[in-house]
């Protein structure tokens, strides 16, 4: 189905008095019958999920599949409204616009139950939520998760400062520093870059690292609080990533969960050239199983 066929809406939303932005991406003129929300990590917005070169975007793949593709801003954060504390949006409060979300899907689709895709500081949100409100939770996708803290910092600044050095951080590097052109396409890097300036703005909260930047020996989410079937995916390569956990998780996780690890991938997996197609594989094939 050609891209140009999709469509795209945003839907009023607010919660604890700040706007939130919510839209949904699905085929124009259609009413899908399987709703996923995708929920975004520490720095960048839900655009991340939206980069629209050749057959990379992973909602753009999803829309095409038939799913309803959700967006959320988390207070703070791309085009939600913004705030004057950038200690306020932890992962519990982040968790609990996700429910205002979630909670707003279900009124517009009719539907009882979705699916939600956490990535990164995202997989500390989704689980939390998933933990609290499992009703409405068909399957989740914990791409990158952060299952155990991921390392000690002592967080004095209520913000982060974006600069281009760190909006492509987690691109993988050759020897000399810079990015591998092998692993990731330049044209994509640029409309990365390009969209991280354009919506997630010079500072962004750093309420994240107050949850996250703790002893590796703290577990960050509760896996055994988890009721709906689970998928773990992330690459080899991921810096963030605690393989030992990783590796032990699905020992927590209810029946129908599955881990897969990709070889070679890095944690943004999702837009590397010898990768994202299996990425998006694995995880529709979870989704539609």
């Amino acid at each position: 189905m050609n891209t140009t066929c999709l469509y795209q809406k945003k839907y009023p939303l607010e919660r604890n008095g700040i706007r939130l932005h919510l839209s949904r991406i699905c085929i124009q003129g259609t009413n899908p019958i399987r709703n996923i929300l995708l929920v975004h990590g520490s720095v960048n917005a839900s655009h991340i999920f939206d980069i629209d070169y050749k057959d990379y975007s992973f909602s753009r793949r999803l829309a095409r599949e038939g799913f309803g593709v959700w967006l959320l801003d988390i207070a703070g954060y791309g085009q939600s409204g913004t705030i004057v504390n950038g200690f306020l949006p932890r992962t519990d409060y982040a968790a609990e616009d996700i429910h205002a979300a979630v909670e707003q899907i279900i009124r517009i689709t009719g539907q009882k139950s979705i699916d939600v895709l956490g990535w990164s500081w995202g997989t500390m949100t989704t689980g939390r939520f998933s933990a609290v409100y499992p009703e409405h939770l068909n399957k989740l996708v914990l791409f990158a998760p952060l299952l155990s803290g991921i390392g000690y910092q002592e967080v004095n600044e209520p913000f982060h400062h974006n600069t281009w050095e760190t909006a492509v951080e987690d691109f993988q590097k050759t020897k000399e520093g810079e990015i591998d052109t092998c692993i990731a396409d330049p044209a994509l890097v640029g409309m990365w870059c390009s969209k991280c300036w354009r919506y997630s703005r010079e500072y962004t909260p750093n309420a994240w690292r107050i949850d996250a930047c703790v002893d590796s020996t703290e577990r960050l989410i509760d896996l055994e609080a988890i009721s709906a079937p689970t998928l773990i995916i992330c690459g080899d390569r991921d810096p963030y990533m605690n393989y030992s956990s990783v590796y032990q998780a699905p020992d927590y996780l209810p029946d129908g969960s599955r881990l897969e690890v990709i070889k070679g991938g890095s944690h943004v997996v999702f837009y590397e050239k010898p990768f994202y197609l299996e990425f998006q594989n694995k995880v529709l094939d979870f989704l539609n199983t």
